[in-house]
């Protein structure tokens, strides 16, 4: 090694941000390593490397009269030819490198050096996406691996496993796709970032960065609730009178939300007018059916009145709808249709046909007139 090393370690530190006297300690300490393997295994060596870059191997020895051990004694006559104060019992310091030490040197150095820059590397790139846990980023995929899917997100690959991927989902090579990370951390290998195209944060973060509103603060999200692949639905509520949360979100013609389906394959949004009236809130949760009445009763259960030919649409494919509206609300939904209400209500007050007493109006009393609050409660997009 020379001078030119050790100005290609001060460039280093320069453009990596490497320290280069904790490199220059590294290659040190692995270098002693290189002359136990090569030179012997003894302990008591150290070596330095100078400002001018040369290589110097120094080993402690224990000044004797009759040297039995080479590798840790002196005799007391050579001790003195190199520090005439020397006496019995001393320790001192000699310079013991090899002739062809300045070879080893040169490979063993350029191992380490590599070897800290792919750390530093692998450091940096974890600084940099150890905080941005919940954002979305764009990548391309790059390879599978059995069902998990590697994405490039430029300086490191994300792992998309199975269960993070949406069913029926294609992925081919070399798309581009958007998704939500959902974990960083460090391993031995270096940072491994998994993401997610399933994770209701993904439909948040895509409506924050496709509506403005949403980003200044004026529309906010109070809840989602999504079957990745299948249906979502989204609650948002506006903190200003004049602005309609539920047109920003769908945005001129649908555009807005019309690029968030386009980036979930066609996932179907219902977006929900939030309010702080359970009852209101749990009609609008149920969208795009109409709902009669809502009842809030105890243990955070709604009971939901629809009309008899809206049942089946409230209820929605495998209970989808009625599902994702529980979700959202936070309450448990049940859900009649007008007829069954009637009929649950009459054997309360013992009359057999409600049908056949209109004019008794203490029956009629007790179901629950149409929520006018609902009109307009949502949007059903896709």
């Amino acid at each position: 090694m020379n001078k030119d090393f050790i100005g290609a370690l001060s460039q280093m530190e320069t453009e990596k941000g490497l320290s280069k006297d904790i490199l220059i300690e590294a290659i040190e300490a692995a270098l002693v390593s290189a002359y136990r393997k090569n030179f012997g295994k003894a302990s008591n060596v150290q070596v330095h490397i100078d400002d001018s870059g040369d290589v110097k191997v120094i080993a402690q020895k224990m000044v004797v009269e009759d040297v039995e051990d080479p590798l840790w004694e002196i005799a007391l006559i050579e001790a003195r030819s190199l520090r005439p104060t020397s006496k019995l019992g001393d320790e001192i310091e000699i310079e013991v490198t090899p002739k062809n030490f300045g070879r080893i040197a040169a490979q063993t150095a350029k191992q380490v050096v590599v070897q800290r820059l792919r750390e530093a590397e692998r450091e940096m790139i974890f600084d940099e996406y150890k905080d941005r846990q919940g954002d979305v980023v764009t990548g391309v995929i790059q390879r599978k691996d059995g069902k998990n899917i590697y994405v490039d997100l430029g300086r490191v690959e994300a792992i998309l496993t199975s269960q993070e991927q949406i069913p029926n989902e294609s992925y081919r090579l070399k798309d581009r796709i958007k998704s939500y990370i959902v974990d960083v951390k460090m391993t031995t290998k270096g940072p491994v970032i998994s993401v997610s195209r399933t994770h209701p944060g993904l439909l948040r973060r895509l409506f924050e960065l496709e509506v403005p509103e949403i980003f200044d603060g004026v529309v906010q999200i109070k809840g989602v609730a999504r079957e990745a692949g299948y249906r979502s639905k989204i609650a948002v509520s506006s903190t200003d009178k004049n602005v309609d949360p539920v047109g920003s979100c769908v945005g001129p013609r649908g555009a807005r939300v019309q690029t968030i389906v386009s980036e979930l394959r066609g996932e179907k949004i219902d977006i929900i007018r939030w309010d702080e009236d359970p009852s209101i809130f749990v009609a609008n949760a149920l969208n795009p059916a109409k709902v009669i009445s809502v009842s809030i009763e105890a243990g955070k259960t709604a009971t939901v009145v629809v009309p008899d030919n809206q049942l089946s649409l409230a209820i929605g494919k495998a209970g989808q709808n009625a599902r994702l509206a529980a979700k959202l609300t936070g309450w448990r939904v049940d859900i009649r249709s007008e007829k069954e209400q009637k009929e649950i209500i009459s054997q309360e007050w013992g009359i057999d046909s409600p049908e056949e007493n209109t004019e008794d109006e203490e029956v009629e009393s007790k179901v629950e007139k149409p929520i006018e609050k609902t009109k307009g409660g949502g949007g059903d997009i896709g």
